[in-house]
């Protein structure tokens, strides 16, 4: 019989997860399977709750990225409800939104995946963590978590808090912007500017000296999903949904509210987490990656000039064509960063962001809403059938990292395969496993939910840790 090597939890990331080297009879490598090991019922335990709790409730799903189901939610009441928010409402709602990403990208580039990179792949793990970033580099340490302060600085100024914000509420938002808190951040832009830019700067050094990691780290062909604006300009916050192949040719342009006439998802007895394919092409040929590699694919530009000279220069990587390296998510998070940045001060700057003008207001018009927002990680979808009551009947959520479900187990198998001698296992070979998971910065706990009945496994062990009974329950 073969053997199987095991990886749990993966660390540094958001959530619980474990990857699984089978091996057959001489030792070679068969299979890597990731694993996505916890269940999270969100979905059915929100029937007959009424639509508007929503927004309060489903940002609890999750700790880091909140704000993203805040919002897809309450775009979604929005809908429901049938009224347009204020245009004061939007731009205060985009802004706790460029908060949410500029704190999770920069936390992400520094803290999760940075030690990786700044530290090297084949580091001890006793000193392969911030901390040890912090020994090697504290002055960029500091910067990288000021980074993250201030992205939550911008959600406790609008919402009160920095994590699970009280602000966004059908047809608009609870509560002005003042003058004061206004000055406060537009006061910290340049500094985060020089921050991404530097950021950049020490990852393109990076990519210069691991070329060959570069080039051959889990690189692969998929399709790339984003949303845009009507120039086909990346837009995080709202806009169509943009679907490029591999060679940067339009395979769809859609509504996203209309997700379902073009999104399915494929289930697999192994994981928890369900793998979304554009309808079209079919399983697995209509898969693609989300998030920011797959925005940048799938946008033809940026709509602030710092972010779209950098793009540019990212744009040439391939000769204009797409960027396929897994990798490469590092160089993308940090273009977005840039951009976040430069469209919170554009956002700041706009005569309307101090207006009273917040709250539109309606009772339940229609039976489903639909809100989508790109969230950090990629694409998320909320989608909400409710009675003429506003109670909710059914709940529906195609959530980022769920989008790259397919890439994440593909990246496995593919570094896996380029890394590890299954004769000679090492710390470092392993870790790189990890990095390929890392690289999408899943949120894990965001994305479980189940259909059915879910595959259980029991396994008993000895005093010594030896198996002695093993007992599955199939899906």
């Amino acid at each position: 019989m073969g053997r199987k090597v095991v990886i749990e939890p993966v660390t540094r990331i958001e959530g619980h997860a474990k990857v699984v080297l089978h091996l057959d009879d001489q030792g070679n490598l068969e299979t890597a399977r990731f694993h996505v090991n916890e269940f999270r019922g969100f979905e059915k335990f929100c029937e007959g709750r009424l639509f508007f709790e929503m927004p309060q409730i489903t940002e609890r799903i999750c700790g880091i990225c909140p704000v993203s189901h805040h919002l897809a939610s309450v775009k979604a009441c929005d809908q429901i409800i049938g009224v347009t928010p204020p245009r004061p409402a939007q731009l205060l709602r985009e802004l706790m939104h460029m908060g949410q990403i500029i704190q999770s990208h920069s936390m992400h580039f520094f803290e999760l995946a940075g030690p990786d990179l700044l530290l090297g792949f084949d580091c001890d793990p006793a000193t392969r963590n911030v901390v040890g970033l912090y020994q090697a580099n504290a002055p960029l340490t500091v910067k990288a978590i000021k980074m993250r302060k201030f992205g939550q600085e911008i959600i406790s100024r609008l919402g009160e808090r920095r994590v699970h914000p009280n602000f966004a509420v059908p047809g608009g938002v609870n509560t002005t912007l003042d003058l004061k808190s206004r000055d406060a951040m537009l006061a910290q832009i340049d500094e985060m500017i020089a921050g991404c830019n530097e950021a950049i700067a020490i990852f393109k050094g990076w990519m210069e000296k691991n070329a060959e990691d570069m080039r051959k780290f889990a690189s692969f062909a998929t399709s790339y999903l984003g949303l845009v604006d009507d120039t086909d300009a990346l837009n995080l916050y709202d806009g169509n949904a943009r679907l490029v192949d591999k060679d940067l040719s339009l395979i769809e342009r859609f509504d996203p509210r209309m997700y379902l006439d073009y999104i399915c998802e494929h289930v697999e007895s192994w994981s928890y987490l369900k793998f979304p394919y554009y309808k079209k092409l079919g399983w697995p040929n209509g898969v693609y990656r989300v998030g920011p590699l797959g925005r940048l694919n799938a946008a033809t530009h940026m709509a602030t000039p710092l972010a779209q000279k950098e793009f540019e220069l990212y744009r040439q990587i391939c000769g204009g064509k797409v960027v396929e390296g897994t990798l490469y998510y590092h160089y993308a998070r940090l273009i977005e960063d840039l951009y976040a940045v430069e469209r919170a001060r554009e956002l700041l700057l706009d005569p309307d962001i101090l207006s009273s003008d917040i709250q539109g207001s309606g009772k339940v018009a229609n039976h489903e809403g639909v809100g989508v927002i790109e969230a950090p990680r990629g694409t998320l979808w909320h989608h909400y059938w409710v009675d003429d009551n506003g109670v909710l009947e059914k709940v529906n959520l195609i959530v980022a990292t769920g989008n790259n479900n397919y890439a994440m187990s593909r990246a496995v198998e593919e570094v896996a395969r380029t890394y590890v001698d299954p004769k000679n296992i090492t710390q470092g070979a392993l870790n790189r496993v990890e990095a390929a998971i890392r690289a999408y910065d899943p949120c894990l706990s965001c994305s479980t939910h189940a259909v059915g009945r879910m595959p259980m496994e029991m396994i008993v062990l000895d005093p010594q840790g030896n198996e002695i009974n093993r007992v599955e329950r199939s899906s």
